[in-house]
């Protein structure tokens, strides 16, 4: 069971983004996946995450209005839409799946079955 981020860049405040993260091994679609991201010296922090059906989402404070999570699940693969960049975005970002979890309960990384290999979004100023 593997899953692969991608789509990681350096790009300028205001830029956008469009990560990608598919999934292999197994089928995700029917179960809550997300995004975490983690900045230089800080912990592994909640982005996003989205139901088996795309039908509910559900976002950190600091992302809301600026990112979008969807998925496709013909795909067997999620993505994040990364607008209005700003630096404090900076950080290598991982995408995640749950197995139990609903996507309220997702924030806390502890309920997270696998892990992608994470990719790095650079944000200058």
């Amino acid at each position: 069971v593997q899953l692969q981020a991608s789509g990681g860049g350096l790009v300028q405040a205001g830029d956008s983004l469009r990560l990608s993260c598919a999934a292999s091994g197994r089928t995700f679609s029917h179960v809550a996946m997300g995004w975490f991201r983690q900045a230089p010296g800080k912990e592994r922090a909640f982005v996003a995450a989205i139901n088996w059906s795309a039908a509910g989402t559900y976002y950190s404070d600091s992302v809301k209005g600026r990112f979008t999570i969807s998925r496709d699940n013909a795909k067997n693969t999620m993505y994040l839409q990364l607008n209005s960049l700003k630096p404090e975005d900076t950080a290598v970002y991982y995408c995640a799946a749950s197995l139990t979890a609903r996507i309220g309960t997702m924030r806390d990384p502890r309920t997270v079955d696998y892990w992608g290999q994470g990719t790095l979004v650079t944000v200058s100023s």
